[in-house]
């Protein structure tokens, strides 16, 4: 009797002791394709926890520096300062590609815009084109989204888009790239930015030049797969090197060819 129940009390700590305890915070734009990563994840790998929570890339790597979560996510890559005070506190870490994505900018179904170039937008965005007449729409002022500073693709479409210029002091800044989507549905007049797996039928996605008005191309996942159009960036997981071994079995899981038939469904591109 005795040997059973040793045998059993063994058993159970090994299950406990098994099973994954997982923390995956940060970008917005990752958090998608997280959540249905870690459903299947989960699915398969019985005992195991992933708890995926969003906020923003800039909230993920601060957790990570923090230690309050395993596995950060992020749509921009992690800043010299954030590097700086990871190493200043003895905390390796590795940086993983797990997708990439086309950042869209999008504007109110009613507009009759569908077609800007690099610099309409940026001139948009730095606040010197306040009406859309001055971009070939209707006599009605631009109402700018954007998401706050927190966030990865904030920075990256100020680096990419606006060629580092600072935004306008009557942009509007959203918490979640959600409430962009909302927001210019519900408000004829609006732009806004969203990356790709967030496109849907409540918002007009445009055409984008980066060649001066020469060439105009939609950001769809063939588009973006072949190169043509020009405002793609990779999608991250940074996480501590001291937990590499608690991590990687899903890390790995994403990077299957499973997990990247997700990335395709979600509405990014695969990085295999």
């Amino acid at each position: 009797m005795k040997k059973v129940i040793l045998t059993l009390i063994a058993a159970s700590i090994s299950v406990v002791l098994y099973a994954q305890k997982i923390s995956v915070k940060g970008s917005d734009t990752v958090l998608p394709l997280t959540q249905k990563v870690a459903e299947s994840y989960m699915k398969k790998n019985a005992g195991s926890s992933v708890t995926v929570v969003g906020g923003g890339s800039g909230v993920g790597i601060a957790a990570l520096m923090d230690n309050t979560t395993d596995i950060a996510m992020s749509s921009r890559k992690i800043k010299m300062d954030e590097r700086l005070k990871m190493q200043d506190a003895g905390r390796a870490y590795k940086e993983v590609i797990v997708a990439n994505d086309a950042l869209a900018v999008i504007v109110n179904n009613s507009n009759k815009v569908s077609q800007l170039t690099r610099e309409q937008i940026e001139g948009i965005y730095t606040g010197k084109i306040k009406n859309w007449k001055e971009v070939g729409g209707e006599d009605m002022v631009i109402v700018i989204y954007s998401r706050e500073s927190s966030s990865g693709t904030y920075e990256f479409f100020k680096d990419q888009v606006m060629a580092r210029k600072n935004y306008a002091s009557n942009v509007l800044s959203m918490p979640a790239t959600g409430a962009i989507i909302q927001s210019i549905s519900q408000t004829k007049g609006a732009i806004g930015y969203v990356g790709l797996a967030y496109l849907n039928k409540e918002v007009k996605a445009l055409s984008v030049s980066y060649d001066k008005g020469k060439t105009f191309v939609s950001p769809s996942l063939e588009n973006a797969k072949n190169k043509s159009y020009p405002v793609v960036r990779p999608l991250f997981y940074y996480y501590p090197t001291a937990k590499e071994k608690q991590v990687m079995p899903f890390v790995n899981f994403i990077l299957s060819a499973e997990g990247q038939d997700f990335v395709s469904k979600v509405g990014y591109i695969p990085v295999k």
